[in-house]
C-alpha cells in the first residue's frame, strides 16, 4: 500500500525536495515495488513525489492509465521523445535536491538502477541527484507483521532442515558407506516441499574442497561422496510458499565421525567469533540507540578474521539484506565489495555469514538478524552454531 504522508515525511527527513521514481521495461525493480507498478509496462514512466504537495505523473500515450492508482491528479501524457524530455523538466521544476535510484560512481550497484543518460537529463534541469537508498529501505525492505511472522516460521523449518539433512547423511553412510552431495540436496528439497516452503534455487551441499568454494554449485557434474571422515558445509534458504513471504537463510558445518579434527575446530572457532562480533556490534548499537551503517558491521566481523591471519581467505561481504528475495533491497553488511553506508533500520533483516575458505575445506557460519519495530535484535533460526556438528555413524 502506498502511504504518501509517510513517504513525504521521509523525503523531508532526508533533506530532499523530492523523489523521482523512474522505470523502463522493468529495469528498476525498486521503483516498481515502491510505486506498485507492474514490470510489463513497455514505455518509460516517471512519478515525482515532492517533499510537500501533490505528486506528478508522466506516462506514455500507449499506457496512459499506468499510474492512475497512485496519488496525484497532475498527469502529463507524452508521445514524442521531445515531449518526454520537456515534461521531465516540468516534473522537477523548482526542485534542487532530488532522490533517485542512483549511486555515485556506482559504489552500490544494488541501488544504482537508473541509467546514466536519465540522470544526465534530470541534472540538465538544475537538479542535484542523490541516492534514494535509505528511502528505498523504508518503503521496500521493511517487513510488516505478516512478513515478520512468515520469517520466523520459515526460520524454524530451515533449522529443522539441517537436522533432517544430517540424520539422512548418517543413515545413508550406515547403510551404504557413503552418500552423494546431490542426494543430500534432494532430501532437503523434499523437506521443503513437504513443509510448503519454496526457494529460488537449491541448497549448497559441499564436502571437503567443495566447502571451500563460497558459491559452490551442487550438481551431478561435480558430485562427490560424503563418507566417514568428511567435512560438510550446508547452506540453505527458503520461505513459506505464500504471497509476500520473506526468506530465511542459514549455513552450518559438520564432520562425519566421533571426534572433530583440530584443524576444523580451530578455523570454526575463528569464524564463530567473527560472527558473534558482528551480532554484538548490532546489539550494542540498538541498545544505545546509535545509528549504524552496514559497513560498520562488516568491519566488526571481518576484523576478527583479519587479526587471526585469515583475512585473505574471507573473500566476500559479511552479509546481505533479506526480503522477498533472499538477497533483498535493504542495507547489506558490506565494507569489502562496496561500502554500504545505508543505515540499518528497524523492521529489516540481514545475514551475518563470515567464512574462511581454504583449498582443502571451508567454514562459514550464517545467521539471520532481524530488528523488530521496538528495536529488539533477534538472531533467528535457533541458537547459532557453537561447534562443528558431529555426524555419528
Amino acid at each position: 500500500m502506498f502511504h504518501l504522508d509517510a513517504i513525504q515525511a521521509a523525503i523531508r527527513e532526508q533533506g530532499c525536495d523530492g523523489w523521482l521514481l523512474y522505470d523502463f521495461r522493468g529495469q528498476n525493480l525498486l521503483a516498481q515495488r515502491v510505486a506498485g507498478v507492474m514490470p510489463k509496462l513497455s514505455r518509460r514512466w516517471f512519478y515525482f513525489i515532492p517533499a510537500t504537495g501533490e505528486p506528478k505523473k508522466l506516462v506514455h500515450a500507449i499506457e496512459p492509465g499506468s499510474l492512475d492508482h497512485l496519488p496525484g491528479h497532475s498527469k502529463i501524457v507524452y508521445r514524442r521523445w521531445q515531449e518526454l524530455e520537456a515534461a521531465v523538466g516540468q516534473l522537477v521544476a523548482g526542485a534542487q535536491r532530488v532522490a533517485m535510484e542512483y549511486s555515485e560512481r556506482n559504489a552500490n550497484p544494488y541501488i544504482g538502477r537508473v541509467d546514466a543518460g536519465t540522470v544526465e537529463l534530470v541534472r540538465s534541469f538544475g537538479c542535484s541527484i542523490v541516492s534514494s537508498g535509505d528511502l528505498i529501505q523504508q518503503f521496500e525492505a521493511t517487513w510488516d507483521d505478516e512478513q515478520e511472522q512468515s520469517h520466523f516460521a520459515a526460520a524454524k523449518l530451515c533449522r529443522s532442515a539441517f537436522d533432517v539433512a544430517f540424520e539422512f547423511i548418517a543413515e545413508q553412510i550406515r547403510q551404504h558407506g557413503k552418500v552423494m552431495e546431490t542426494a543430500v540436496q534432494s532430501r532437503i528439497l523434499q523437506f521443503f516441499t513437504d513443509n510448503r516452503l519454496t526457494t529460488y534455487s537449491p541448497p549448497i551441499v559441499g564436502v571437503g574442497p567443495h566447502s571451500g568454494d563460497p558459491h559452490f554449485d551442487t550438481s551431478p557434474a561435480t558430485d562427490q561422496p560424503i563418507e566417514h571422515g568428511s567435512f560438510v558445509l550446508i547452506d540453505l534458504w527458503a520461505k513459506l510458499d505464500q504471497p509476500r513471504a520473506v526468506y530465511a537463510d542459514y549455513t552450518r558445518v559438520a564432520y562425519v565421525g566421533e571426534e572433530v579434527p583440530e584443524r576444523y575446530t580451530n578455523i570454526f572457532q575463528i569464524v564463530a567469533a567473527a560472527r558473534d562480533a558482528g551480532i554484538g556490534c548490532v546489539q550494542e548499537a540498538f541498545a544505545t540507540n546509535r545509528p549504524l551503517q552496514g559497513w560498520e558491521v562488516d568491519h566488526a566481523t571481518r576484523s576478527v578474521i583479519e587479526q587471526a591471519g585469515y583475512g585473505d581467505y574471507f573473500t566476500h561481504r559479511t552479509g546481505h539484506n533479506i526480503g522477498q528475495e533472499v538477497h533483498g533491497n535493504g542495507t547489506h553488511i558490506d565494507g569489502l565489495e562496496t561500502r554500504d553506508d545505508r543505515r540499518i533500520i528497524r523492521r529489516t533483516c540481514f545475514s551475518i555469514e563470515p567464512g574462511i575458505y581454504l583449498s582443502e575445506f571451508g567454514v562459514r557460519s550464517e545467521v539471520d538478524v532481524y530488528i523488530d519495530a521496538q528495536g529488539t535484535v533477534h538472531v533467528t533460526g535457533g541458537e547459532p552454531q557453537r561447534e562443528v556438528h558431529r555426524i555419528r555413524v
